[in-house]
């Protein structure tokens, strides 16, 4: 199974490209602290670059800017190809199934709609086929 499942921040603005076939897809990279403090006391960050094909990453670019956090699920890719001199170059990307926007965007609250409470003594009605119980109904 590949599977990776990653939270952090990203490190630059996303990047909106369109394929020749018409096919968005955008490219960003994450900083992800590891769990453990080095000898030093002190925890490292590993980076990943992650790309998000379609609607996905046409979201990404729209509502993503570099330091917000984010989680992303995903697979890990590696593919190579020669560089200019020559050299045969590894690149190893994470293919993005699910990216969670997890910092809310500036002046316009949370991405997720809001649920608030109700205000007190403006209890809503009862969904259909369930009955309003008082806690101190409950058998626990």
């Amino acid at each position: 199974m590949n599977k990776a499942i990653l939270i952090g921040n990203l490190t630059r603005d996303p990047e909106l490209r369109t394929t020749p076939n018409g096919v968005s897809v955008c490219s960003f990279s994450i900083a992800v602290n590891r769990r453990r403090a080095n000898q030093q006391g002190e925890r490292e960050t590993d980076f990943f670059n992650i790309i998000a094909w379609r609607g996905l990453g046409e979201n990404c670019a729209k509502y993503l800017a570099k330091g917000r956090k984010v989680s992303v699920i995903g697979e890990i890719q590696t593919r190579t190809y020669d560089a200019k001199d020559g050299t045969k170059r590894y690149v190893t990307e994470i293919i993005a199934d699910d990216v969670e926007f997890l910092t809310p965007r500036e002046g316009s609250g949370n991405y997720a709609p809001s649920y608030e409470a109700a205000p007190a003594g403006n209890t809503p009605p009862a969904a259909e086929g369930f009955t309003d119980i008082e806690d101190d109904q409950l058998p626990f």
